[in-house]
């Protein structure tokens, strides 16, 4: 059956209306019948996932999609218990919507107020991670915004399944309006979706560098997100061997696809254990690339780029030159050190002796994130509830008129009655 995108983009947007005035109590029960209804059939997931891992394995043979791509695909326990755990978690947090940010009295009996409100409509285009549409989901729900998803045909099983079981859960929550979900799956309504314009307010890509440039390039809508993930790790010469050891081989080692794992490592070359740490990094089953054919080389497999530096300020340069703008980390003991670096490095994260596998929405305590954002404008970093809310101004008076500040008659006093803002 053919579809009309430019008419699933329409009822989005009406639903984004009316998920914008629902109460935190409706979105709420959404969100806890979300989470049981996982729970209830999260065999009748696994099985799904199931049949797209036993097609995903003809595809790695073929050389269709990478071994990092099946391993996203994967859905196993922990993945399960971590899902169903950041709907409750997104349920527990404060409603962003309706914040008061500013108010202030611009005249006597003249005020102006800036308020958190929805975006509106989201348009989620994303690769092999089936976990990524109950996040997406719990977070447009939290946010009262509107979402259209489209996942990855390697995934096509798995996600027609659990949006099936959100779709379930959202139907018997009273009050909950039609549309705020939507699922397409062809290849068309990518770029059907890039055309809506009037429609969908804000793109979210999560993939590969390709998909991302190519949302970039062929859509008028704003695009939130990053293309690579190239995170670098620098071991100062102060550094602690054990620390360095334990922080590279997690940030390396514990899912080596995903975005925030660390790929290239700079060492100081008076760093006392450098033959240490890489005979660890070797023994880790890490294969170290001393001649990297790029420094833009993002492996997402047990491998990473290897570099000595001369000096803090050669180890900033690199990464400012090579980084993606993602996650960063220095190990040091000495704090000046530190303090330089996360001040003088341009990435959305920054750490101080600290495993870049941290930059994640759910460890952040965000419940969850509809991705990575390495803009710098509207949401940078892990992008959770407050990156999926803009504001509007509102002003309420008695019968004012610009005339009378213009001719000099009144004049403004601009006193904040409460401002959020820094």
């Amino acid at each position: 059956m053919e579809v009309n995108f430019s008419e699933i983009a329409k009822k989005a947007k009406a639903a984004s209306k009316k998920v914008a005035t629902l109460s935190a109590d409706v979105k709420n029960k959404a969100l806890l019948n979300i989470a049981k209804n996982i729970e209830d059939n999260k065999e009748r997931i696994f099985a799904a996932n199931r049949e797209d891992l036993s097609n995903a394995e003809i595809l790695v043979k073929d050389g269709k999609i990478t071994q990092s791509t099946f391993n996203r695909l994967k859905l196993d326990e922990n993945k399960m218990r971590d899902m169903i755990q950041g709907v409750k978690d997104i349920a527990r947090l404060d409603d962003p919507i309706g914040k008061v940010l500013l108010k202030r009295e611009l005249d006597e009996g003249l005020v102006l107020t800036k308020t958190s409100c929805p975006i509106g409509v989201l348009g989620i285009i994303f690769e092999a991670r089936p976990d990524v549409i109950t996040q997406v989901s719990a977070l447009a729900i939290k946010s009262s915004n509107a979402v259209i998803l489209k996942g990855g045909k390697e995934s096509v099983n798995t996600n027609k399944t659990i949006m099936s079981v959100i779709q379930e859960a959202l139907k018997n929550t009273e009050g909950f309006p039609d549309n705020v979900l939507t699922q397409v799956f062809s290849r068309d309504d990518v770029a059907e979706m890039l055309k809506q314009d009037k429609y969908i307010d804000l793109i979210i890509p999560r993939g590969g560098n390709s998909l991302v440039k190519f949302i970039k390039e062929n859509t008028k809508i704003p695009v939130l997100g990053h293309a690579d993930g190239i995170c670098h790790i620098y071991v100062d010469e102060s550094a602690d061997i054990e620390k360095a050891k334990n922080i590279i081989i997690d940030a390396k080692t514990q899912y080596p696809s995903a975005c925030n794992a660390v790929e290239t490592i700079l060492v100081h070359e008076k760093f006392k254990y450098k033959e240490e740490l890489k005979k660890a990094i070797t023994e880790a089953g890490v294969e170290i690339i001393y001649t990297p054919e790029s420094w833009h080389k993002e492996y997402g497999e047990k491998k990473l780029s290897y570099k000595e530096v001369s000096s803090l300020d050669e180890a900033i340069e690199h990464i400012n030159e090579y980084s993606s703008g993602h996650t960063e980390s220095i190990i040091t003991e000495n704090e000046e050190n530190a303090k330089i670096f996360m001040n003088s490095v341009d990435s959305s994260g920054v750490y101080h002796n600290v495993s870049t596998r941290f930059a994640d929405g759910f460890r952040y305590g965000f419940g969850a994130e509809v991705g990575i954002s390495t803009n710098k404008t509207h949401a940078r970093g892990p992008v959770g509830l407050e990156g999926l809310t803009i504001y509007k101004y509102t002003i309420e008076g008695n019968g004012h008129i610009v005339k009378d500040y213009a001719d000099g008659v009144k004049s403004f006093h601009h006193r904040d009655i409460y401002n959020q803002l820094p």
